[in-house]
């Protein structure tokens, strides 16, 4: 499913958490990986060359984790915009997923989800794990988490039945296949256009039962898992990340895009802010993403 895959790196303390949890990526067919640091030309300027020699053995080192997890490596070193540079990589590399956390801080102090992660879900034409690091203070300091990335213990699936979403099924259908234990597929009723349309309620949801049990059989005629679906109405993203949080959710897939008044409202107000905020990984599939199980 995803044979090769490009983990960006910013060689913080929490990318080498970040690198640690795609060994769980190898249950998806992962074999090979391509570790990308990028500098940003406008930062580091003439002091590149320097700069990458005094980086080059915390890239060995994150390098020789994938080695030692059974991970066929290579660096890759980029000068220029980072997204840019990350989304031009992973096509040049023929890569199938853009691996990315978070949170973390590069040489020049960029928060990553603020700057980089943020370019790189608007800008890739390749899915994209986003992976939640998540800090706590103890008597050291700050410490990072391991993250949550399980893809094939309990995957919930966020539909609002857009041609985007239906691409992202079909990564399910794939996760199904390689032996996810549950699935649960969920559609929310926006509460904003229930304002309007709240006495059309129950019918909607007929509708949109009939379309989840639709998906659900499809899963059914190619995985034993134990599949759920679930309607509910209210705030999207917050019944979502709700979910997420409350029912052992430990993997999501869901399309960037899809139904709104324009072109980026699905990503601006539920995507983007499932990856941002969701305490486990999360899959988002861009639009005219081909998926196969050669990958």
């Amino acid at each position: 499913m995803f044979k090769k895959i490009l983990v960006a790196t910013d060689l913080s303390p929490a990318s080498e958490y970040l690198i640690k949890s795609t060994v769980k990526l190898q249950s998806l067919g992962t074999r090979e990986a391509v570790l990308v640091y990028c500098m940003n030309i406008r930062d580091v300027g003439s002091l590149a060359d320097t700069l990458l020699k005094l980086i080059q053995p915390a890239l060995q080192k994150q390098e020789q984790i994938l080695i030692n997890n059974g991970f066929k490596t290579e660096i890759d070193f980029r000068l220029g915009i980072p997204a840019v540079e990350i989304t031009r990589t992973a096509t040049e590399k023929d890569c199938s997923m853009i691996v990315i956390g978070s949170h973390g801080y590069s040489l020049t102090k960029e928060i990553l989800l603020g700057g980089v992660a943020t370019a790189v879900i608007h800008s890739a034409t390749k899915p994209i794990l986003l992976v939640r690091m998540k800090f706590h203070k103890d008597a050291k300091g700050i410490v990072c988490e391991e993250p949550i990335c399980d893809p094939l213990y309990h995957v919930l699936y966020p539909t609002d039945f857009s041609d985007n979403a239906e691409q992202a099924f079909l990564y399910l259908e794939n996760l199904a296949q390689l032996g996810a234990k549950k699935i649960t597929l969920i559609h929310v009723q926006d509460q904003t256009i229930g304002e309007y349309l709240k006495d059309r309620l129950d019918e909607f949801n007929k509708i949109d039962l009939s379309r989840l049990e639709r998906l659900q059989e499809r899963l059914k005629h190619i995985s034993k898992a134990d599949i759920k679906i679930k309607i509910t109405y209210g705030s999207v993203k917050q019944e979502i990340l709700n979910y997420i949080k409350n029912q052992g959710i430990s993997f999501v897939v869901m399309g960037s895009k899809g139904r709104g008044r324009v072109s980026e409202f699905f990503l601006g107000s539920v995507s983007y802010d499932i990856a941002r905020n969701s305490p486990v990984a999360v899959l988002l599939v861009p639009p005219g993403t081909i998926t196969s199980n050669s990958q």
